[in-house]
């Protein structure tokens, strides 16, 4: 199964119109590939906080749409990273978008972890409520984003739910990009799953991004890792590792808390 990330630039300078477009070619150039990911909040910034009202779209707004058109001339699953997602009470949401090869919108996930610490984001979005994955022909994926990777039991529920591989669209800081490779192999490790961490590259709302994208295996080893810069990470994965490195290794069965057992 051949996966591309497309660790996107996102900068003040350019707008979101031109930005969109851009976005969407490269999709098209990853025709080949059998899944493509964006990163978080792409379209905004992930710290531009006062876009996040001006800059929201509902689920069939000019960005969905042209990620839709995009995985469709690509012929790609598309995780089209997320958006801010304006619904029809008002309540925005930052919101993960799945396009199948065909271009329709088949999964959203919208975040449970909003990071700010009662600013930012923990104030302006709601809270996503629902764990989620995502079938596909080679695995199943699990959905989480960005702040969600400190969270160790959202992806121990989506494995539970039957997750083989954990897509995390980010638009994580440089200055704790330690903790972004860190935490992206642990939850590889300890779920024994395939990890696509796709974050931000440049600088926006004076906050400059970690890039590093990273595509981790079931081991923990990182297959590829992007720099700094835009850039596209693709690689060829197995997706038979899963199930055999969960065969010779079978550390979930020996899970106890919270684990509900007969008896």
């Amino acid at each position: 199964m051949r996966v591309s990330l497309i660790q996107t630039d996102v900068g003040d300078a350019e707008p979101t119109a031109a930005r969109r477009s851009r976005v969407a070619r490269l999709v098209r150039e990853q025709r080949g590939s059998d899944l493509v990911v964006l990163p978080e909040l792409w379209h905004v910034g992930a710290f531009a906080y006062e876009s996040f009202a001006t800059g929201a779209e509902p689920l069939d707004g000019p960005t969905a749409e042209a990620m839709a058109e995009a995985a469709r001339d690509a012929r790609v699953w598309l995780h089209a990273g997320s958006i801010a997602e304006l619904t029809p009470s008002g309540t925005v949401f930052n919101t993960s978008l799945v396009f199948s090869p065909e271009g329709e919108l088949v999964r959203t996930y919208r975040k449970i972890h909003r990071f700010g610490f009662d600013q930012g984001e923990a104030v302006l979005m709601g809270a996503g409520t629902e764990v989620v994955t995502v079938p596909l022909p080679d695995t199943t994926l699990g959905l989480a984003t960005c702040y969600d990777l400190r969270f160790p039991e959202l992806f121990r529920a989506l494995v539970d739910a039957g997750a083989q591989t954990l897509v995390i669209p980010a638009g994580w800081p440089e200055r704790r990009r330690g903790h972004w490779t860190l935490l992206a192999r642990a939850r590889a490790v300890e779920n024994q799953s395939y990890v696509l961490a796709c974050g931000t590259a440049g600088t926006h709302a004076n906050v400059p991004q970690a890039g590093h994208s990273l595509i981790v295996d079931p081991w923990g080893e990182t297959v590829a890792e992007a720099g700094a810069g835009e850039e596209i990470l693709t690689a060829d994965l197995d997706m038979t590792k899963v199930a055999k490195t969960r065969e010779v290794f079978p550390a979930l069965k020996d899970r106890v808390l919270g684990v509900e057992r007969d008896g």
